[in-house]
């Protein structure tokens, strides 16, 4: 079992000044613990969900080029990025960018976006949620077209691009991971069923987990799609240092459903998470899967 570390928060420690050696600290003792991949969400505000909406965030890919410079070995991605908030064409750039600039460690984590006050306050436009997934569905095809040798034109319902020219490549082949996340049944699944290479599922216990893999099985047999070439990830939401044998159990349920990768997210100053996680989680999570 894999795992990673999604980096949600900006606000331990309180100082501004103080949030890229955290963030430098924290990626490279996650490096060096063995943890997998390293994600950030793409956000401009932070979700109101989570901690109040005025609280720092950073924009997601320039976060991760500064730790593509400070890590040499862990999947690099955003989890996930907001299909309205940038043109497709030049997604498909920036993760290429992202790849070249960290040896081929990108992965595109991508999904319909959702935070409408975020939207309205910045100048994003708010389209209904068909439209959106409309959107979604153009811009995995885009990226697609980009990281293939075809870099001719490409025609959709909402975005049209005279050329898809993409130099340099991604050095990951044939084209960075693509990861759909979000459960949604009847859309979601099926974009990971037809494009994606890994699912995001929300963790939520392992009865839904099931049920959504069930469903993204269906997609797949629709599609003609190998079900097993499909990696499936979690984002577990149980605190993991809370109680460790019961994150571990979760995780296990998981394991057995196909999991192959978790994220876990810091509920605490990120330097201590990170090194407990190692001390704690990291050597008993290597005995399951």
């Amino acid at each position: 079992m894999k795992l990673g570390l999604h980096y949600w928060t900006y606000s331990t420690p309180a100082d501004p000044a103080a949030i890229a050696p955290t963030l430098a600290e924290t990626a490279t003792l996650a490096e060096e613990a063995g943890v997998a991949s390293f994600t950030v969400m793409d956000h401009y505000f932070q979700m109101e969900a989570m901690a109040p909406a005025s609280e720092p965030m950073l924009e997601a890919y320039t976060t991760l080029g500064y730790v593509a410079a400070l890590t040499r070995r862990m999947t690099l991605g955003v989890l996930v990025t907001g299909v309205m908030y940038r043109y497709p064409g030049l997604l498909a750039k920036i993760v290429s960018t992202l790849d070249v600039l960290s040896g081929g460690r990108a992965r595109l984590g991508i999904g319909a976006s959702w935070y409408e006050r975020e939207q309205r306050g910045l100048g994003v436009p708010v389209v209904p949620m068909a439209e959106r997934f409309e959107r979604l569905e153009e811009t995995l095809r885009i990226c697609k077209q980009m990281w293939s040798d075809d870099d001719g034109p490409f025609e959709g319902r909402h975005h049209h691009l005279a050329e898809t020219l993409n130099s340099p490549q991604p050095l990951r082949r044939p084209h960075p991971p693509i990861m759909v996340g979000g459960g949604g049944e009847k859309k979601t699944l099926l974009l990971v069923a037809r494009y994606a290479d890994a699912c995001n599922l929300f963790g939520t216990g392992r009865e839904d987990v099931a049920r959504k893999l069930d469903v993204l099985r269906a997609h797949c047999a629709a599609e003609g799609r190998d079900y097993d070439t499909v990696e499936k990830t979690v984002l577990v939401t149980r605190p993991p240092l809370d109680d460790v044998d019961a994150f571990l159990a979760d995780v296990a349920a998981y394991a057995r459903l196909g999991v192959t990768e978790v994220q876990t997210m810091p509920d605490r100053h990120p330097v201590e998470f990170t090194r407990r996680l190692a001390d704690e989680v990291l050597p008993r999570l290597a005995t399951i899967g």
